[in-house]
């Protein structure tokens, strides 16, 4: 263009050579990633998984237990004191688990987390309240009897009994684990 000629602002031709060649936008946004999956905690399904597994081998182990029954274990090596003195109810109690109500494969996931639970926080004396089973059929108290068998199998508990009268008597179960 000369001096001479005028100059059109408004003149396309002008926006088009400033701008040069251009290819078309398909899409102006950024790919967006999606969340990362929450985590997995392992060691709680491990755990679940063992039990589990415990469970299978041993499917509702029952002894032969009636509801006035008093019923009491001792691990090997045991001082008889301390059973003595957790028959009295001399401990203090940390923890407490109530099955009444359940069935025996809630009662058996209850008493798996409950002790899971009471390891985890260095609990020591716990109680298991499983009721006497009066209202059981013929067969006898069934969570009383799956407490019991289920108690004998576990490599943790050192000792457990009966609990006194006034802490529940037969229809509930002291338990003593192994300290730290």
């Amino acid at each position: 263009m000369s001096k001479d000629e005028s100059v059109d602002d408004n003149d396309p031709r002008l926006f088009f050579e400033a701008v040069g060649k251009v290819q078309p936008v398909h899409d102006d946004r950024a790919p967006l990633r999606s969340a990362p999956p929450p985590p997995k905690p392992r060691q709680k399904a491990l755990d679940a998984q063992a039990a589990l597994q415990a469970l299978a081998q041993h499917p509702f182990a029952v002894t032969d237990v009636q509801p006035g029954d008093e019923v009491s274990y001792a691990r090997q090596g045991l001082k008889r004191g301390v059973l003595k003195k957790l028959r009295r109810g001399e401990y203090r109690l940390d923890g407490e688990l109530d099955l009444h109500g359940l069935s025996a494969w809630q009662a058996e996931q209850a008493l798996a987390l409950f002790f899971s639970e009471a390891l985890a926080e260095g609990l020591r004396c716990l109680r298991v309240i499983h009721g006497k089973g009066l209202r059981s059929k013929a067969g006898g108290p069934v969570l009383k009897s799956l407490t019991t068998g289920w108690l004998l199998r576990r490599d943790d508990v050192v000792a457990f009994c009966s609990a006194p009268p006034a802490m529940g008597g037969t229809g509930a179960v002291l338990v003593l684990l192994k300290g730290k």
